[in-house]
């Protein structure tokens, strides 16, 4: 049986990629992007990873460190980094019939009809192509199977041979040649082994990805499961993770954030739960599903000395399984109400859906009360598409409910915050 070889694009330093394509200056400098409310190191350049910076590091702890070294703080980008992200996934889908987005910088590709020796000019016109197109430099693994294409991506930015061509390629490997590879990579470098397994692995003497390859399948399922099982057959070459050309609907949505600034009165909290509430709608829309339940969650900071803590949060079953936007607000509202206590500097709230079940699944009001009547609900979802619409064209935000407000003053900490260049007209690179 003739296997077809998978490729994994993986977009280096992606969050720092996006930063220097509109900011030359920011080239062969270190560079780092932080989390929400600028708390974390979340994306570091190759500069700021040798200078000994953490990911994760909690800014306060690399603040004399990124000053002497002048290193460039950027807040993070979200809305530029998930536009660039769609530019670089639609250009890959010109060079293969099935691509799976593994991440916003991250995509399995499978290459059929290509010879070892032919994937390696093809994996050149990938990289070259996705530089042209969008600005943003990859590395490319190539291999038989999803977990070795991993680690040899791994291979290419980590390898110093390697490193320069952005392409490391193990298709037309040996046994012997794959044996010795693999005694190269530490068992937490393997895709889908965690720190936990890691280290329960390394008690038992698996050290490397080939003591894990050569370790008897029925010690691996039990102790391991049925994914541990398959990865021990993707080392060894044998396909055992199928392409996921479409994301599998999720069963619980949450969106929550920390606010920038302490908030205290209840308007404040309804419009951020409003806004909250609006985007994990966008999100159930996304995916064609309806939400059963909502939960509403705030709480003070845990770690604020000398004041009272407060966390609360309300679950409720919903009249009508929906995904409509005011609806939803309506009776994240009312949750609010019921839990909100005056007094408290709230740092954090959010929502969260769950029992959810496809639009064209949910069961209709017998009575034909709200969302439940045919016809109030077609024109419900003609609205929310018509909104969902225009916010990917105009940028999210664009249309909105009203009861989310317009200025977001408790929004998160961004104090060094890029333009969003290319979802915003007011906001277009000028030269």
């Amino acid at each position: 049986m003739i296997q077809t070889p998978v490729a994994l694009v993986d977009c280096n330093n992606f969050y720092v990629s996006c930063e220097r394509l509109f900011n030359p200056a920011l080239h062969n400098r270190p560079v780092v992007v932080l989390s929400n409310n600028d708390g974390c190191v979340i994306a570091r350049s190759n500069e700021a990873k040798e200078l000994g910076i953490k990911m994760g590091a909690p800014v306060f702890e690399v603040r004399d460190l990124l000053k002497k070294n002048q290193v460039e703080v950027w807040s993070s980008n979200y809305t530029l980094y998930a536009s660039l992200s769609q530019r670089v996934m639609t250009t890959l889908e010109m060079f293969a019939p099935e691509v799976e987005v593994y991440s916003i910088d991250e995509a399995f590709l499978w290459l059929p009809g290509f010879s070892p020796a032919e994937l390696d000019a093809q994996a050149v016109r990938i990289r070259q192509k996705v530089g042209q197109w969008t600005g943003i430099p990859v590395s490319i693994g190539l291999a038989p199977t999803k977990t070795l294409a991993k680690l040899a991506n791994r291979q290419s930015k980590k390898n110093p041979l390697y490193k320069e061509k952005g392409i490391f390629n193990i298709t037309g490997y040996s046994r012997a040649q794959l044996d010795e590879l693999l005694a190269s990579v530490r068992v937490e470098d393997i895709w889908g082994i965690g720190a936990r397994r890691a280290a329960f692995l390394q008690q038992h003497g698996i050290d490397t990805a080939y003591d894990l390859k050569e370790a008897p399948d029925r010690w691996v399922q039990k102790h391991l499961t049925v994914m541990g099982l398959r990865t021990v057959y993707e080392l060894r070459g044998i396909p055992s993770f199928p392409a996921e050309l479409a994301a599998p609907p999720k069963k619980t949505i949450v969106t929550s954030r920390g606010f920038g600034r302490d908030i205290e009165s209840f308007e404040e909290l309804s419009e951020a739960v409003a806004t909250y509430v609006s985007r994990l709608a966008e999100k159930l829309r996304a995916q064609h599903s309806v939400a059963s339940v909502l939960e509403v969650f705030i709480h003070t900071s845990h770690f604020a000395k000398g004041r009272e803590r407060y966390a609360n949060a309300v679950t409720m079953r919903l009249p009508q399984p929906t995904a409509y936007t005011p609806e939803l607000v309506a009776h994240a509202r009312r949750g609010l109400e019921a839990i909100y206590r005056p007094g408290f500097k709230y740092q954090k709230a959010g929502v969260m859906v769950m029992g959810l079940v496809p639009e064209t699944g949910r069961q209709l009001n017998l009575f034909g009360e709200g969302e439940g009547d045919p016809a109030t609900l077609e024109r419900n979802r003609k609205l929310m598409a018509a909104v969902d619409g225009l916010n990917r064209q105009m940028g999210r935000g664009t249309v909105r409910i009203a009861t989310a407000g317009t200025t977001e003053a408790w929004g998160m900490r961004r104090g060094k915050l890029s333009p969003r260049y290319t979802t915003r007209w007011d906001e277009l690179l000028a030269i």
